[in-house]
């Protein structure tokens, strides 16, 4: 067959990293959608079927990233609606390219910490899911305040979440997973996964996909609310819990920085 056929097969638009195919097909610029929240509105909840332009079950991915986690979700199951954040402009820079370029249109990325977007902008028992993979755990003692997994945020998430709502962390901090081992069955319904994720056995995450091939364990977990907490018990709960003070892994900066020049 001749070069340029109108009877050739286009080739199929695949972005890999680390050797992994990341989910979904570059389109055609013209079908290239645009999935950026350039200004969130003054707090208050955020009314989905007008960002989204339906009504569909709802999953946050906080701390997204460079966006890997939600395309695969937003690729595979179409039927949900995904708002991402993450407080880095740079990886949300990267993320919202690559979902313009796969022409989804059931995402949308935000710069905005999880717990200021559960805190201001998310109604009670409005989300069907929350996932949260390799939140950061902070090294140094000046900058442990910043840990995204506390009391009150676990509050949050199970305020925010619908009854059977889905919530999922994954770490490869032991110090962190111990924590989170301690905290988060007084919140939830939680069952750690020794397993990879089914639908990803090479990695969900970039993160997960460097720990794997490093041959690093990586902690997995999912839970749904306790129907024995209300939402005002869970707050009342939350603060008489200790905060994350646990002793980070010096040794996963390695890995941080493999991960951070990767994006170069």
């Amino acid at each position: 067959m001749p070069p340029n056929s109108p009877f050739e097969r286009p080739r199929r638009q695949i972005e890999r990293e680390f050797g992994v195919p990341v989910p979904g097909e570059i389109v055609p610029p013209e079908s290239w959608t645009q999935t950026a929240v350039k200004k969130l509105p003054p707090p208050g909840p955020l009314d989905f079927k007008e960002m989204f332009g339906r009504e569909a079950p709802v999953m946050l991915d906080i701390g997204c990233g460079n966006g890997r986690s939600t395309l695969a979700s937003a690729v595979w199951r179409p039927g949900i609606d995904h708002l991402s954040s993450d407080v880095l402009p740079v990886v949300i820079r990267y993320a919202t390219r690559r979902a313009n370029q796969r022409g989804l249109t059931n995402v949308r990325f935000a710069v905005i910490g999880g717990r200021e977007l559960l805190a201001d902008y998310i109604a009670p028992q409005s989300i069907a899911e929350i996932h949260v993979y390799h939140p950061q755990p902070y090294y140094e003692a000046s900058q442990v305040h910043r840990r995204l997994i506390t009391p009150e945020f676990l509050a949050l998430a199970h305020r925010s979440l619908v009854p059977e709502g889905l919530f999922i962390l994954q770490t490869d901090n032991p110090g962190y997973w111990k924590y989170m081992q301690q905290v988060v069955p007084l919140f939830f319904n939680w069952t750690p996964h020794p397993d990879r994720w089914p639908d990803s056995p090479k990695g969900r995450t970039r993160r997960e996909i460097i720990a794997i091939k490093q041959s690093l364990p990586v902690f997995r977990g999912s839970g749904r609310p306790r129907s024995d907490v209300s939402p005002d018990e869970a707050l009342r709960l939350a603060v008489t819990l200790p905060p994350p003070t646990f002793d980070a892994d010096r040794k996963l900066r390695a890995l941080d920085r493999m991960e951070r020049e990767s994006d170069s």
